[in-house]
């Protein structure tokens, strides 16, 4: 299995700043794509930025040129910079990664999850 542990997430006022972090542990071959959803209430869970194992990125359109993402492949770690925060960012953030995994009917991509960190940003 693979574990996702997040941290970085809190309360904070609009136009501020919190960076996020996710850390994988676990059994695999390798980690391919990391990234970052999130879940406002009564909303889907949307993709927010990603990031493959060769620096390919992805953003969402509304935090493009204010998010940030990063990883440190040698620690299986991503980052998420967040900059000039709206209200609208409020929600839970998810950590997301695609492992690669030497199971019992060969190598396979499976998808995991963290827990969730909560983003407030008030107005």
């Amino acid at each position: 299995q693979v574990q996702l542990v997040e941290s970085g997430g809190g309360l904070v006022q609009a136009g501020g700043s919190l960076r996020l972090s996710c850390a994988a542990s676990g059994s695999f071959v390798t980690i391919n794509t990391m990234g970052w959803y999130r879940q406002a209430p009564g909303n889907q869970r949307d993709l927010v930025a990603s990031i493959t194992s060769g620096g390919a990125l992805n953003y969402a359109d509304s935090v493009k040129g204010r998010f940030t993402i990063s990883r440190d492949n040698a620690k299986n770690t991503v980052y998420l910079q967040m900059n000039s925060l709206k209200s609208e960012d409020t929600a839970v953030y998810y950590c997301y990664c695609n492992a690669r995994r030497n199971t019992y009917f060969g190598i396979r991509d499976y998808d995991y999850w963290g827990q969730g960190t909560q983003v407030t940003v008030s107005s």
